[in-house]
Order: structure tokens, then C-alpha cells, then sequence
């Protein structure tokens, strides 16, 4: 969850009233949200660098505020104080306003077509008369840094740039150019720098280093110009030092670029309605066009309102309250999500605000109205169900093995559902065509391509990882694998595996027939030809020929065991023998 500091003192004076710890912290409980800790930019120093290292650090005192993740309205003092004056009814909550300048002149940002190749999207507009002082300007910069790295995913989705307007001349153009056509001063620089140089530049940088391998690779660069051909920014890296914001500021620019255009959206109304209160006409801001490369033209920022109806007894059953509709209404209105009741008495008609993008599906709106009710306040009943929760058989057996496994010496690893390919295939000796595995339409890695077929490679990769570990390395997993199924429903379906490798200077098969006769005992099954377990001899590509057996129970072919053929050991990056043992524990059950 992120983690909002405010000041104290400024938190009170914006909601009109002051608290006891104890009670801000049970305000913050009833609007869904945790007082994590109580401190000081002193205190936070003294903890992270020493008491020698505090000097004239403020000693004011901080809130840190823990707010869901996809609360994007709470990351900041602006809306955390209206999301809780109006949860107190304190206020109602405002409405946001798109309007054009008086001379219906709106800036315009043209988008060129060398952009596909990097940041296909981008939205503007723009904050007019607005007025800053030191802590909202700092409540602004600390805003954009948080959707950085929450919506934005650290600049990889969207990437906010603001600039001073006053500084600039519009139309503006969004478009790509090869680094070494790219030359500007920088935020905070005093020099001009081409693109190769500033990449160079914040490589050690603690800041900006980590999103510089967003766009270092590729062959043109996105930037901003105005129509003077002063550039803005170079997103997602830096702004131009030109158009620096600073507490003289009145006429904000804003733009996001982004490779997604839905949280471009998002980023940009969470921007614009969390500050327009300072502007001279509140709540509202000056829309900007952007145009495309096919022509077409769109206006920001949206600041869409969308309604929604839900029944009051569904609300009522799924939290497991009876409350009127009127009363339920007016739980939603202090969520900020202005309600109604329809006309046949039971229906609620439900506002989303711009400022809410979290709520993208009935359950929740259900959520919000039980924040609003006090989860402390909905009574404890013991749920109508005609059987009593219980672990699944499987589940049960799977607890009680991996003990036995751990007592017998064995470490248990937990690797990847997913894998690669060549692990399951030509690591292994394999077809691809006969893993029978399910793949991943839309990988985002090479190294997750299909759901694993077996445990074998991950605890194959797990002991190359830890080669340095004091021989010999012992390790087991019991765990789900995926193979692919036409009866079921989804196309596949999961078989719970038992594996367990052995990795030595020797092949120690000894000690994996050893485990294999120990996991037999605890499940009750002699050895014996028909009734009982039994191994025979055969052939597996990933095992050496003559060390390879097959796990018989009842005799249904359950598995394999045998010394690894060294091209495996080798493909895995492993330099010594290794025995493994591989079990579907399913048919015990």
C-alpha cells in the first residue's frame, strides 16, 4: 500500500479542527485507511543515517498514511482532507468543470508519427490562475512523484511533465528524434546536454537512473517543442529546464505521455482535480486539444461522470446489513459517490466521479457503502451454509508430506508456476509438441512462456542458483503443474507433483530410491507387483541410459527417478551429478 506523509499541523488546519492521535487514528479507521506511524523528518534520518546526520532536519511533526493502491484521490494532502471532510459531511463534494478560455483558443499538442515507435499517446491541459505556495507546490511535485510509481509503473505507462505556460508558446508538437539530434538544458543543469550525454549524466544518478532503460535502446527519443522550438521535456527522463515550475507560477501546462492511453487519462484527471481548487475559479480547468497523426482531434483532460444502479438489498446482502436505500444513499454520497434513490423506492443511482477511478465494478460500490457503515459496526453472524470449511483432502496430504520431506533432510523450494519453453523442452531433451503444455498467448518474457509440465526445472534453477551452498544440495517441491486437458472446461488442468533432487559430487541415486521408499511408507503402500509400488527400468531423454526408472502403484505408471544425462546438467548450468525423482501424489488421495 502507499504510504502519504502529511504535516500534521498543516492536515488539521486544512480540515478545520484538530485531534488526539488516538482520534485521528480511528478517524482514519473509519474511512478505510491506517495511521502507520507517527514521526519527524528528525526522527526518519536519525533512523536511516544516525543521530551525526540530523543536523537541521525539521522537527515538524509527520503523519504517515497507509491508502489502498488504487485510491490515486488519497496521494496527496488535497485529497485526503476533501475525501475526509466529505466523509465527515463537512462539505459536499465538488464538481469538476472542463471549460475553454474566454477566447476559445485552446492549446493544442500535435502528435507526429515517429512517436509509434516509443510513446504512442499523449493528454494535456491546463491549470489557469492557479496559486501556489511553498507546501502546495511541494504537495504538487510529491503528487506526480507518487502516480509515478503506483498508476504509472515508474514511468514505463505515463510519464507527467509540467511546465510553466507563461514560460512557452503553443501550438505544441509531440514527436521523435534520433539522441543525437536531441540538445537542451535540463531540470536543474546549467549547461545544454544532447540526449547520449544526459543518458550518461544520470547513469549515476539515484534518482533518474532507473528509468533511463525505458527508452535508452531505442532509436528515437520522444520530446516536446513548442511552436518556438524551445523543447518542454524529454519523457519519461527529464523536463526542460525552460519551463520550470516555481512558486510564481500561475498558468500550468500539463501532458502526459504514455504507451497507455487509459491511465494516461487517469493520471491526468487525478492531476488536475486534486489542484484546481487553488485556481481562481475552483474546480475547474482549461481544457487542451491533441491532435493525432491521422487528423483526429480529442480534448482533455475528460473529467467524465458516469452513473451506475445497484439494488439496495443486494448492497444489503452482500455486506450483511438492512439498511433503507435512503440510508444506504447516504453512506455512497460520503464516499464521494453522489446517490439517489430511484423512483421504485429500491434501485440507487450511483455518480462516479473522475476523481474514482478505482470503482469499475459493482462490488465496488458494496465495498465503499461498508467503509461507510463501519466494518466495527456490521453484526457477527455465522454464515447459512450446510457444511463446515475444512481443508481439501489434497491439500491436507500435501502438508503432511512436505513435513516428512523436511525431517528426511530435504529443503523445500517454491519456484514458478511459469517457465520457458526451452526448460520444459530442450533443456530436458523433449519435443516441445510432446510436453503437452499450456501456453501463454501473450508472454511479456522469454521466461515465462508456458505453466510448467513439471517441477524439475525450477528446482533444477533453484540449485544453480545456490551452487555456492556447502554440497550436497538437497531439495524438494510439492506443488500444482498444468498440462493441457479438452474435457475440462478451461482446456487444461492441474496435477499436484511431488519432485526431489540430489545434487553431489556423487549421483547419489541411492538417497533419492531412499526418499522415494520413505514417501511410500508414510502412504501406506508396500512394496509389491500388483497391489503394492514397484520401479522398472526405462528410457527417458532427461535421465542416463541404464539410471532411469519407472514409479509404479497399483500398477499405474505415478513417475520417474533416476541420475539426470549430463547434457541436462549441463543446459541447466550445473557443473556435478544429480538424481532426481518426480511423483504425481494424486492417485494416493
Amino acid at each position: 500500500m502507499p504510504t502519504v506523509s502529511v504535516k500534521r499541523d498543516l492536515l488539521y488546519q486544512a480540515l478545520g479542527r484538530t485531534y488526539t492521535d488516538e482520534e485521528f487514528d480511528e478517524l482514519c479507521f473509519e474511512f478505510g485507511l491506517e495511521l502507520d506511524e507517527i514521526t519527524s523528518e528528525r526522527e526518519i534520518l536519525s533512523k536511516e543515517k544516525g543521530d551525526g546526520k540530523v543536523d537541521g532536519a525539521s522537527d515538524v511533526i509527520l503523519f504517515k498514511i497507509d491508502v489502498p493502491a488504487n485510491r490515486y484521490d488519497l496521494l496527496c494532502l488535497e485529497g485526503l482532507v476533501r475525501g475526509l471532510q466529505v466523509f465527515k459531511e463537512r462539505i459536499d463534494a465538488p464538481r469538476y468543470k472542463r471549460i475553454t478560455p474566454a477566447d476559445s483558443q485552446l492549446q493544442r499538442l500535435f502528435i507526429t508519427e515517429e512517436t509509434a515507435a516509443v510513446r504512442p499517446f499523449a493528454v494535456a491541459a491546463v491549470l489557469r490562475n492557479i496559486t501556489f505556495t511553498k507546501e502546495r507546490y511541494e504537495n504538487f511535485i510529491d503528487l506526480q512523484e507518487k502516480l509515478h510509481q503506483n498508476i504509472c509503473r515508474r514511468r514505463t505507462l505515463v510519464a507527467i511533465g509540467t511546465h510553466d505556460l507563461d514560460t512557452i508558446t503553443g501550438p505544441f508538437i509531440y514527436t521523435a528524434k534520433p539522441p543525437s539530434s536531441i540538445k537542451f538544458r535540463p531540470l536543474n543543469q546549467s549547461k545544454e546536454y544532447t540526449a547520449p550525454e544526459l543518458m550518461e549524466l544520470y547513469r549515476t544518478d539515484s534518482h533518474l537512473k532507473h528509468f533511463l532503460h525505458i527508452i535508452e535502446d531505442k532509436p528515437v527519443y520522444p520530446v516536446i517543442y513548442d511552436s518556438n522550438g524551445v523543447l518542454l521535456s524529454m519523457p519519461p527522463i527529464i523536463n526542460g529546464d525552460h519551463t520550470r515550475i516555481s512558486l510564481n507560477t500561475h498558468n500550468v501546462f500539463i501532458e502526459c505521455t504514455a504507451t497507455d492511453l487509459t491511465k494516461a487519462k487517469i493520471v491526468l484527471d487525478i492531476m488536475v482535480t486534486m489542484f484546481s481548487e487553488y485556481c481562481s475559479q475552483p474546480f475547474t480547468v482549461e481544457a487542451a486539444e491533441v491532435i493525432y497523426p491521422d487528423g483526429k482531434s480529442y480534448f482533455y483532460p475528460e473529467l467524465a461522470y458516469r452513473k451506475e444502479t445497484l439494488g439496495a438489498q443486494k448492497i444489503n446482502s452482500k455486506i450483511g446489513i438492512r439498511e433503507t436505500p435512503d440510508k444506504l444513499a447516504k453512506l455512497l454520497t460520503r464516499m464521494c459517490l453522489k446517490s439517489r434513490v430511484l423512483e421504485d423506492g429500491e434501485q440507487l443511482e450511483i455518480e462516479i466521479p473522475p476523481t474514482r477511478a478505482d470503482i469499475i465494478h459493482a462490488c465496488d460500490i458494496v465495498e465503499d457503502a461498508a467503509v461507510a457503515f463501519g466494518y466495527n459496526n456490521i453484526q457477527m453472524t455465522i454464515p447459512k451454509t450446510y457444511t463446515i470449511a475444512n481443508q481439501f483432502p489434497l491439500n491436507k496430504l500435501t502438508e503432511l508430506l512436505r513435513q516428512d520431506l523436511a525431517a528426511a533432510g530435504f529443503t523445500e523450494a517454491l519456484t514458478f508456476a511459469l517457465c520457458s519453453v526451452d526448460d520444459i523442452a530442450d533443456k530436458l531433451g523433449i519435443p516441445v509438441s510432446a510436453t503437452n503444455a499450456a501456453h501463454i498467448a501473450n508472454p511479456k518474457t522469454a521466461e515465462f512462456q508456458v505453466a510448467r509440465t513439471t517441477l524439475l526445472p525450477g528446482l533444477l534453477k533453484t540449485v544453480a542458483a545456490n551452487r555456492k551452498m556447502p554440497l550436497p544440495l538437497k531439495l524438494f517441491e510439492i506443488s500444482d503443474v498444468v498440462t493441457k486437458d479438452n474435457t475440462k472446461d478451461v482446456g487444461a488442468r492441474n496435477l499436484r507433483h511431488l519432485c526431489a533432487v540430489y545434487y553431489n559430487k556423487n549421483p547419489g541415486f541411492e538417497v533419492i530410491h531412499g526418499l522415494l521408499d520413505r514417501i511410500m511408507q508414510l502412504l501406506a503402500v508396500s512394496p509389491g507387483i500388483e497391489k503394492g509400488y514397484r520401479i522398472k527400468a526405462a528410457e527417458d531423454p532427461a535421465f542416463f541410459p541404464g539410471r532411469c526408472a519407472e514409479i509404479l502403484a497399483d500398477g499405474k505408471t505415478i513417475g520417474k527417478l533416476g541420475v539426470l544425462h549430463p547434457d541436462v546438467i549441463t543446459k541447466f548450468d550445473l557443473t556435478m551429478p544429480c538424481s532426481a525423482l518426480e511423483i504425481n501424489v494424486e492417485p494416493f488421495l
